[in-house]
């Protein structure tokens, strides 16, 4: 029973209960934090970017770049690699709830590359007795996306991608709801990412390296013909960064990132106003609707009943707080990465969201070590908000195992 209702807690926390119409009449002057379906796709699954605080975007090119910016596998050196990671999830509470990723990318030639990769979200097993007495029927709740993408380089310094993704949801629990069933969409990425040759400075070397990515592009997802449709995590990540080369055998690279959901900020919903003091009273009726041809109903923002692609276009001025409130809508994270000989790495990383938007905020360390084709990477979390992270504590893993490596000589 105790690992039957820590199970529904987990679902409550990740808005798995969509398919619910919102209960609760907000106003004026509160917050408004956006929230969608398959959170999950937004979580970091290898240890690399876990440790520098999230981010990946515009950090160098690795295995694990179909996650973050598909057009760094045209900068590959090695000619192919597969990789493998494994995040434990909500690990003070429970021990089979996890998540595992698997990528492959193979660069074709001097300017192409292809990737696929898997990830997956097990929320453990769930036990369903009608009483003390029955058997237990069993249910494993899980999510999951299938992606591939291609990249091109567009020039010696810049390359484009795109990658094509399916995401399945099967979270409802049919032992419980008969007309449960599994909820699915596609998403699809576009993402550049520029890096420029080695220049020589007073005492070192230096490499500029800038990406940006649309990820999860794509129809809401439903989980019945009766409930509310939820918006995929479509987000917009920037980043910038510079590589200081000390000399053959140390580099110090720093990154930083921002990053932002595509998603619309619900709406402030009001009152109506009879008396026209703009003061709620016991006799002012609360409404759900916002009409502006109807002064004396006060509410902030804009619908957000509409289509993903309006959604898009919406997102960047739809803050009820206004201008303000959408600068706190971004998301920022540090991170920096030392690199001795090629074959150990440290990492150290920060991640920042708004008090009003989550408040999500932690730093985050890694360590990596490779022989000869063989990468192994780690990475640890260190909550710095009064809002813990499932992630607090959890040692992050990762295995790499890169094919050809050197074959493509790109600085």
């Amino acid at each position: 029973m105790k690992k039957y209702i820590l199970a529904i807690l987990t679902l409550v926390v990740f808005n798995i209960s969509n398919a619910q119409e919102p209960a609760t009449i907000t106003y004026p002057n509160q917050s408004t934090v956006i929230t969608t379906g398959v959170p999950f796709m937004l979580i970091a699954p290898d240890a690399r970017s876990a440790g520098m605080g999230d981010m990946g975007v515009a950090t160098s090119v690795d295995a694990y770049s179909q996650q973050w910016n598909a057009a760094k596998y045209a900068f590959s050196e090695a000619k192919s690699g597969i990789a493998v990671s494994y995040t434990p999830y909500l690990s003070k509470l429970v021990n089979d709830i996890s998540i595992a990723y698997l990528t492959y990318f193979n660069r074709i030639d001097d300017r192409s590359a292809f990737g696929v990769s898997f990830k997956y979200f097990g929320l453990g097993e769930i036990e369903i007795r009608a009483d003390e007495f029955s058997e237990p029927l069993i249910e494993k709740p899980n999510e999951f996306t299938v992606d591939a993408s291609y990249s091109l380089r567009l020039a010696d310094q810049f390359s484009m991608a795109v990658a094509l993704r399916y995401l399945r949801s099967d979270l409802r629990i049919q032992s419980v709801d008969a007309n449960a069933g599994a909820a699915g969409s596609f998403g699809v990425d576009i993402s550049g990412f520029y890096q420029s040759e080695e220049e020589a400075y007073d005492s070192f070397n230096g490499r500029t390296r800038f990406g940006f990515a649309i990820q999860n592009l794509g129809p809401k997802i439903k989980y019945d013909d009766g409930g509310r449709e939820n918006f995929l995590p479509t987000n917009l990540r920037l980043g910038g960064g510079f590589d200081f080369i000390f000399d053959d055998y140390n580099t110090l690279s720093v990154t930083a990132e921002i990053t932002k959901l595509l998603v619309p900020t619900p709406p402030l919903f009001g009152f109506v106003d009879t008396n026209g003091d703009g003061v709620r009273t016991p006799d002012d009726a609360s409404t759900t609707d916002i009409d502006e041809n109807e002064p004396e109903i006060i509410t902030q923002g804009q619908a957000n009943d509409v289509n993903f692609l309006s959604g898009v276009f919406q997102s960047f001025g739809d803050a009820p707080g206004g201008f303000s409130e959408e600068l706190k809508e971004f998301t920022w994270a540090l991170g920096a990465e030392y690199l001795y000989q090629d074959s150990f790495a440290f990492r150290l990383g920060y991640f920042n969201e708004s008090d009003d938007k989550g408040a999500r905020k932690f730093f985050a360390m890694g360590a990596g070590f490779k022989y000869t084709t063989i990468n192994i990477d780690l990475s640890y979390l260190f909550s710095a908000s009064k809002v813990q992270s499932p992630l607090e504590n959890t040692l992050r893993f990762s295995l790499t195992f890169n094919f050809g490596d050197g074959e493509y000589d790109e600085y």
